[in-house]
């Protein structure tokens, strides 16, 4: 998971350098060489290369062995520790990731990095279900960067929708955190739908937004899996 999510394409600042190169001339003159003592003559055919200096063989036992690298991401169930997080699918643009608990009652979400137009990573969502009955359907914890500008909320819309305001809950070391619910009927246009789009708006510049859009490839498959092992309670949010 990244640990930094602090990145805006509207706030970054460039810092660029110049240097500056001055050319010296120097004024020549031609000279013609003498006719005679122009011509280098090859070494002859049979001539013995010359053998590296004794030194240039480096022993074998200084000589540095490849070891396996260690796996990029997320561990799998079998090799996570107890409270820690591996991740137990890939639902095309999502991931399920699951707490592993001591019981074996392991808490899953449904996850995804949000990135803007050059590929920066901006913002991250997770999913978690709800019991059955109450206003929400659905749960998400949403991350943002630390810059974002939490007076002006976090904007959600599902594909042509009209979007939704939600407030920011509190903010930590690692960014700004909103604790939304989605309806049944929003969950359905989730399933549904095609993309998302998220919207924040920098501090530093507050006539400026940043959108990012949250693929829904894939959701439904995901959706399915993690609310087949929904636990009782919502998990607590998960740190960027």
């Amino acid at each position: 998971m990244p640990k930094n999510l602090r990145i805006f394409a509207q706030s970054l600042v460039l810092a660029a350098s110049v240097v500056s190169s001055h050319a010296v001339f120097a004024q020549t003159t031609t000279t013609t060489p003498p006719a005679s003592d122009t011509t280098v003559t090859p070494p002859p055919a049979d001539a013995t290369p010359v053998a590296p200096a004794a030194d240039a063989a480096v022993p074998a036992d200084q000589l540095a062995i490849g070891q396996d690298a260690a796996p990029v991401g997320l561990p799998t169930q079998a090799d996570a520790a107890v409270n820690g997080l591996y991740l137990a699918g890939n639902f095309d643009a999502w991931e399920q990731r699951c707490v592993k608990a001591a019981d074996g009652s392991d808490p899953c979400q449904l996850y995804q990095l949000l990135k803007d137009k050059d590929g920066n990573s901006v913002a991250e969502i997770s999913l978690f279900d709800l019991p059955d009955g109450g206003t929400a359907a659905v749960g998400a914890t949403v991350i943002v960067p630390l810059e974002t500008l939490l007076t002006a909320n976090l904007r959600i819309g599902v594909d042509a929708a009209n979007p939704k305001l939600y407030p920011f809950t509190y903010c930590t070391t690692q960014g700004c955190v909103a604790r939304i619910g989605f309806t049944a009927a929003e969950l359905a246009n989730l399933k549904k739908g095609n993309t998302a789009t998220v919207t924040i708006v920098p501090a530093v510049a507050p006539d400026k937004t940043v959108a990012l859009t949250l693929s829904l490839k894939g959701f439904t498959a995901g959706y399915a899996a993690i609310k087949s092992i929904a636990p009782a309670v919502a998990p607590a949010a998960p740190k960027p």
